[in-house]
Protein backbone atom coordinates (compact mmCIF):
# COMPACT_ATOMS: atom_id res chain seq x y z
CA UNK A 1 0.00 0.00 0.00
CA UNK A 2 1.54 3.81 -0.54
CA UNK A 3 1.22 6.24 1.72
CA UNK A 4 -2.27 8.05 2.15
CA UNK A 5 -2.85 11.65 2.88
CA UNK A 6 -6.60 12.77 4.55
CA UNK A 7 -7.30 16.20 5.24
CA UNK A 8 -9.08 16.08 8.45
CA UNK A 9 -10.63 19.42 7.82
CA UNK A 10 -13.07 17.53 4.93
CA UNK A 11 -12.72 14.39 5.97
CA UNK A 12 -14.41 12.28 8.83
CA UNK A 13 -11.50 10.23 10.70
CA UNK A 14 -13.77 7.25 9.59
CA UNK A 15 -11.41 7.54 6.72
CA UNK A 16 -8.16 6.79 8.45
CA UNK A 17 -10.30 4.48 11.09
CA UNK A 18 -11.27 1.88 7.97
CA UNK A 19 -7.59 1.92 6.74
CA UNK A 20 -5.61 1.27 10.32
CA UNK A 21 -8.19 -1.02 10.60
CA UNK A 22 -7.80 -3.02 7.96
CA UNK A 23 -3.92 -3.10 7.75
CA UNK A 24 -4.00 -3.72 11.62
CA UNK A 25 -6.32 -6.20 11.87
CA UNK A 26 -8.14 -7.54 15.86
CA UNK A 27 -6.67 -5.63 18.38
CA UNK A 28 -4.73 -5.08 20.78
CA UNK A 29 -2.40 -2.55 18.79
CA UNK A 30 0.49 -0.66 20.88
CA UNK A 31 0.52 2.65 19.98
CA UNK A 32 4.15 4.79 20.73
CA UNK A 33 3.64 8.53 20.13
CA UNK A 34 6.85 10.52 19.39
CA UNK A 35 7.21 14.13 20.28
CA UNK A 36 7.93 16.95 23.39
CA UNK A 37 5.78 19.33 24.76
CA UNK A 38 8.62 21.70 24.46
CA UNK A 39 7.81 22.42 21.01
CA UNK A 40 4.27 23.49 19.62
CA UNK A 41 4.56 21.13 16.43
CA UNK A 42 6.04 18.26 17.82
CA UNK A 43 3.62 17.99 20.73
CA UNK A 44 1.64 16.79 18.38
CA UNK A 45 2.61 12.73 19.19
CA UNK A 46 2.19 13.76 22.98
CA UNK A 47 -1.29 15.02 22.22
CA UNK A 48 -2.24 12.05 20.66
CA UNK A 49 -1.42 9.93 23.38
CA UNK A 50 -2.79 11.56 26.27
CA UNK A 51 -6.11 11.86 24.09
CA UNK A 52 -6.05 8.13 23.51
CA UNK A 53 -5.09 7.15 27.09
CA UNK A 54 -8.20 9.24 28.37
CA UNK A 55 -10.27 7.25 25.97
CA UNK A 56 -12.58 4.43 26.54
CA UNK A 57 -10.81 1.52 24.47
CA UNK A 58 -9.48 -0.80 26.76
CA UNK A 59 -7.54 -2.78 23.66
CA UNK A 60 -4.89 0.03 23.15
CA UNK A 61 -1.60 0.18 24.62
CA UNK A 62 -0.45 4.15 24.19
CA UNK A 63 3.06 4.62 24.90
CA UNK A 64 4.14 8.37 24.93
CA UNK A 65 2.06 11.23 26.64
CA UNK A 66 2.48 14.97 27.46
CA UNK A 67 3.24 13.66 30.94
CA UNK A 68 5.45 10.93 30.03
CA UNK A 69 6.67 11.67 26.58
CA UNK A 70 8.79 9.85 24.09
CA UNK A 71 11.30 12.35 22.66
CA UNK A 72 15.35 12.10 20.96
CA UNK A 73 16.98 11.90 24.08
CA UNK A 74 15.36 8.81 25.10
CA UNK A 75 13.68 7.13 22.68
CA UNK A 76 16.90 4.96 22.13
CA UNK A 77 16.34 3.38 25.59
CA UNK A 78 12.53 3.03 25.35
CA UNK A 79 13.33 1.10 21.80
CA UNK A 80 15.66 -0.95 23.47
CA UNK A 81 13.19 -2.17 26.16
CA UNK A 82 10.39 -1.71 24.27
CA UNK A 83 7.98 -5.08 24.12
CA UNK A 84 5.33 -4.43 21.49
CA UNK A 85 1.84 -5.92 22.05
CA UNK A 86 -0.10 -6.53 18.75
CA UNK A 87 0.97 -4.20 15.67
CA UNK A 88 2.88 -1.38 16.71
CA UNK A 89 1.36 1.97 15.13
CA UNK A 90 3.62 5.43 15.87
CA UNK A 91 2.10 8.75 15.72
CA UNK A 92 4.65 11.74 14.97
CA UNK A 93 4.62 15.48 13.75
CA UNK A 94 6.57 16.05 10.21
CA UNK A 95 7.18 18.68 7.84
CA UNK A 96 6.05 18.63 4.37
CA UNK A 97 5.35 20.88 1.56
CA UNK A 98 4.01 24.29 2.51
CA UNK A 99 0.51 22.74 0.60
CA UNK A 100 0.40 19.54 2.71
CA UNK A 101 0.67 21.39 6.01
CA UNK A 102 -2.63 20.92 8.04
CA UNK A 103 -2.57 16.84 6.45
CA UNK A 104 -2.79 13.61 7.91
CA UNK A 105 -0.46 10.74 6.79
CA UNK A 106 -0.98 7.18 6.68
CA UNK A 107 2.61 5.19 5.44
CA UNK A 108 2.73 1.37 5.63
CA UNK A 109 6.06 1.32 7.10
CA UNK A 110 8.31 2.30 10.46
CA UNK A 111 8.48 5.63 11.09
CA UNK A 112 11.80 7.27 11.06
CA UNK A 113 11.78 9.77 14.24
CA UNK A 114 13.94 13.03 13.55
CA UNK A 115 15.07 12.37 9.59
CA UNK A 116 12.96 16.00 8.85
CA UNK A 117 15.06 17.77 11.02
CA UNK A 118 18.56 15.41 9.88
CA UNK A 119 18.41 13.56 13.24
CA UNK A 120 19.98 9.95 13.32
CA UNK A 121 17.00 7.73 15.37
CA UNK A 122 15.95 4.49 15.71
CA UNK A 123 13.29 3.13 13.53
CA UNK A 124 10.17 2.40 14.89
CA UNK A 125 6.17 0.45 14.40
CA UNK A 126 5.01 -1.35 11.57
CA UNK A 127 3.48 1.48 10.09
CA UNK A 128 3.17 5.15 10.95
CA UNK A 129 0.58 8.35 11.24
CA UNK A 130 2.17 11.51 10.61
CA UNK A 131 0.31 15.16 11.29
CA UNK A 132 2.28 17.82 8.63
CA UNK A 133 2.57 20.95 10.88
CA UNK A 134 5.42 22.99 8.93
CA UNK A 135 7.01 23.54 5.47
CA UNK A 136 10.51 21.79 5.26
CA UNK A 137 13.63 22.99 3.68
CA UNK A 138 14.30 25.99 5.73
CA UNK A 139 14.76 26.21 9.67
CA UNK A 140 13.23 23.19 10.22
CA UNK A 141 13.47 23.79 14.14
CA UNK A 142 11.74 26.95 13.49
CA UNK A 143 8.99 25.74 11.54
CA UNK A 144 8.23 22.92 14.35
CA UNK A 145 8.60 25.61 16.92
CA UNK A 146 6.33 27.91 15.27
CA UNK A 147 2.81 25.76 14.64
CA UNK A 148 0.10 26.87 15.30
CA UNK A 149 -0.93 25.28 18.19
CA UNK A 150 -4.61 25.31 17.68
CA UNK A 151 -4.04 23.01 14.39
CA UNK A 152 -1.55 21.13 16.21
CA UNK A 153 -5.06 20.32 18.84
CA UNK A 154 -7.09 19.86 15.82
CA UNK A 155 -4.75 16.91 14.04
CA UNK A 156 -4.09 15.02 17.33
CA UNK A 157 -8.12 14.96 18.06
CA UNK A 158 -8.49 13.65 15.01
CA UNK A 159 -5.90 11.45 14.79
CA UNK A 160 -6.72 10.53 18.44
CA UNK A 161 -10.28 9.78 17.22
CA UNK A 162 -9.18 7.38 14.15
CA UNK A 163 -7.05 5.09 15.74
CA UNK A 164 -9.93 4.90 18.50
CA UNK A 165 -12.13 3.92 15.97
CA UNK A 166 -10.14 1.71 14.24
CA UNK A 167 -9.66 -0.41 17.11
CA UNK A 168 -13.41 -0.75 17.51
CA UNK A 169 -13.99 -1.20 14.19
CA UNK A 170 -11.40 -4.33 14.22
CA UNK A 171 -13.21 -5.91 17.37
CA UNK A 172 -16.80 -5.65 16.47
CA UNK A 173 -15.10 -7.43 12.79
CA UNK A 174 -13.19 -10.30 15.14
CA UNK A 175 -16.23 -10.66 17.64
CA UNK A 176 -18.62 -10.93 14.30
CA UNK A 177 -16.20 -13.63 12.90
CA UNK A 178 -16.45 -15.41 16.12
CA UNK A 179 -20.36 -15.51 16.37
CA UNK A 180 -19.92 -16.72 12.90
CA UNK A 181 -17.50 -19.79 13.51
CA UNK A 182 -19.88 -20.90 16.53
CA UNK A 183 -23.02 -21.24 14.54
CA UNK A 184 -21.29 -22.99 11.81
CA UNK A 185 -19.57 -25.59 14.16
CA UNK A 186 -23.05 -26.07 16.47
CA UNK A 187 -24.73 -26.49 13.09
CA UNK A 188 -22.25 -29.07 11.82
CA UNK A 189 -22.86 -30.81 15.58
CA UNK A 190 -26.82 -30.72 14.72
CA UNK A 191 -26.63 -31.99 11.99
CA UNK A 192 -23.52 -34.47 12.48
CA UNK A 193 -24.42 -38.50 11.16
CA UNK A 194 -24.45 -41.26 14.30
CA UNK A 195 -22.31 -44.49 13.47
CA UNK A 196 -25.35 -46.15 12.23
CA UNK A 197 -25.65 -43.51 9.49
CA UNK A 198 -28.35 -41.17 11.01
CA UNK A 199 -28.37 -37.95 13.11
CA UNK A 200 -27.48 -37.70 16.18
CA UNK A 201 -30.78 -37.93 18.55
CA UNK A 202 -31.71 -35.34 21.71
CA UNK A 203 -31.26 -37.43 24.66
CA UNK A 204 -34.53 -38.74 25.84
CA UNK A 205 -35.59 -38.82 29.45
CA UNK A 206 -36.27 -42.90 30.48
Amino acid sequence: MARKRFRPQRQNPGRLALQLSALCGCPPWSVVCIGTDRSTGDALGPLTGSLLRSSSTPDLCVFGSVRSPIHAANLRDFVRGFQPIGPVVAVDACLGERRHIGTVSLCPDPLRPGAGIRKNLPEIGDLHVAGTVGARGFMEFEALQNARLNMVLSLASWIASSIEMGAQMSLAASTIRLQERRQAGAAMVRGSPTRSGGTVQPHQQL
